[in-house]
């Protein structure tokens, strides 16, 4: 137990060195919200599977990964093309390890009424504005990560919208995991996004890994949607083969304001993706959707938790994935609706194909319902490829590769179709379309 311990706590070494030369380190709230972060994940160590919300998810070789913080920048002198979501005259912001690089970024081109700046730069500049928008972790086992991120988080993006502001360009976050010198890095970025009332703006995210190398990526987001605002928030994750990738979003949700997120998980060793949405206010909206595709040894965890805290909202949740190989997928979602929230609208779905006997998919949906004046449901699905519609199509000239990878794509699109953007259904449809490309050329040169 005690040598568990210390490869658990291995992702806290160096933090007495670090402290000093982040950003905000002689501002007092910051110093008690990093110490109270530390010594919580010291406290707790990583949350093992005895941990209900880490269950499914094992971070065993997360721990023995011997991840350090982040040192020195990385050399990188452009974003390759092709490696983020092709999104046309979107204005590009770029983290690279964390660290918001200017020199690879277009914040000139950044619409009216829209701010972007840097945490590290804003926690030099004026922090008083960041302490009540940087909230610690939550208490215990569950939010140690979060907790890791109040100590390490070194820089980010800090995004505000500006009230009754309508922008169709969408702002492009691209964050890029690069190996330093051969050492497995951590990086711990902090995003705040703020959406004023009633206004209509898109985030989408890229994070793409470049080289070979081992890299641990623990982000956190926080999100603030104000009154009538609608923000759509999208999500590519398709890291380096032997990254770890987990994020936590948090978003509060005003009156009638609409969250929509959707989130694509291609890439990374070992991915999870988890948003706690709030929603606060009367006649809102909240809708998490998103697509996983898993092959070789790939693990990808989906966990959401929906609070439904007033009345009159709605919910909807669709997440579909194909794993191959022995892949393993998770998909824990919460739907809370509390005392208050009479007249909730909320529905989730999760519906998974395996394409292999060793593929593998846990689901856990969940209603918790303490209104007695609502409209909830909840399904999963876990199967195969349907044998009579393979049939059908080989029946038409069509080889049975070629078949399987058509039923693979249309029952994909039904999760793409959940975006209301057409220019983000294409750039989606795109990756999922080149990763069942890539597994017909993988399947036909072994067959040769």
């Amino acid at each position: 137990m005690a040598k568990e311990m210390i490869k658990d706590l291995s992702l806290a070494a160096g933090f007495e060195e670090a402290a000093p030369r982040l950003p905000g380190s002689d501002v007092a709230w910051l110093d008690a919200l990093r110490a109270q972060g530390i010594a919580a994940f010291r406290s707790n160590g990583l949350p093992t599977r005895r941990v209900e919300a880490w269950r499914y998810t094992n971070l065993n070789a997360l721990a023995k990964a011997g991840f350090a913080p982040v040192r020195g920048d990385a050399e990188l002198d452009a974003v390759p093309d092709g490696a983020a979501l092709a999104l046309g005259d979107a204005c590009r912001i770029v983290l690279v390890n964390g660290r918001l690089r200017h020199d690879l970024s277009s914040l000139d081109q950044l619409p009216d009424g829209i701010a972007a700046v840097g945490l590290a730069e804003l926690l030099r500049r004026s922090p008083a504005d960041l302490e009540d928008l940087i909230a610690p972790a939550p208490e215990g086992r569950d939010g140690v990560l979060a907790a890791l991120n109040d100590a390490f988080m070194e820089d980010g993006l800090v995004l505000q919208i500006e009230a009754g502001v309508s922008v169709d360009t969408p702002i492009h976050l691209v964050s890029i995991g690069v190996p330093v010198a051969g050492q497995a890095v951590a990086f711990h970025p902090r995003n705040l996004i703020v959406a004023g009332a009633g206004s209509r703006s898109t985030l989408v995210e890229s994070h793409i890994g470049l080289g070979e190398g081992s890299y641990f990526s623990n982000g956190l987001t926080d999100v603030t949607v104000g009154k009538g605002a609608t923000l759509t928030h999208a999500k590519l994750q398709d890291e380096g083969a032997a990254a770890f990738h987990v994020a936590l979003v948090r978003a509060r949700i005003a009156d009638e304001a609409v969250y929509d997120s959707f989130v694509l998980h291609r890439g990374g060793e070992l991915a999870r993706h988890e948003t706690h949405a709030s929603i606060e206010g009367s006649g809102a909206e909240c809708r998490l959707n998103g697509a996983y595709l898993g092959t070789g040894r790939q693990h990808i965890d989906n966990t959401t938790v929906i609070d439904h805290m007033a009345p009159g909202s709605q919910s909807s949740e669709v997440f579909k994935g194909v794993l191959a190989g022995h892949a393993r997928g998770v998909f824990q979602g919460r739907i809370v609706v509390h005392r208050d929230a009479q007249q909730t609208n909320g529905h989730q779905l999760n519906k998974t194909l395996l394409l292999s006997r060793d593929a593998e998919m846990d689901t856990k949906p969940e209603l918790e319902i303490y209104a007695d004046d609502v409209k909830c449901s909840h399904g999963a699905t876990v199967g195969e490829l349907s044998e009579m519609e393979l049939f059908y199509l080989r029946t038409r000239g069509i080889d049975e590769a070629t078949a399987r990878d058509m039923l693979v794509s249309a029952f994909l699109s039904e999760a793409v179709s959940e975006l209301r953007d057409e220019t983000l259904v294409s750039a989606f449809a795109e990756r999922i379309a080149g990763w069942v490309e890539a597994r017909h050329e993988d399947r036909t040169e072994k067959a040769a």
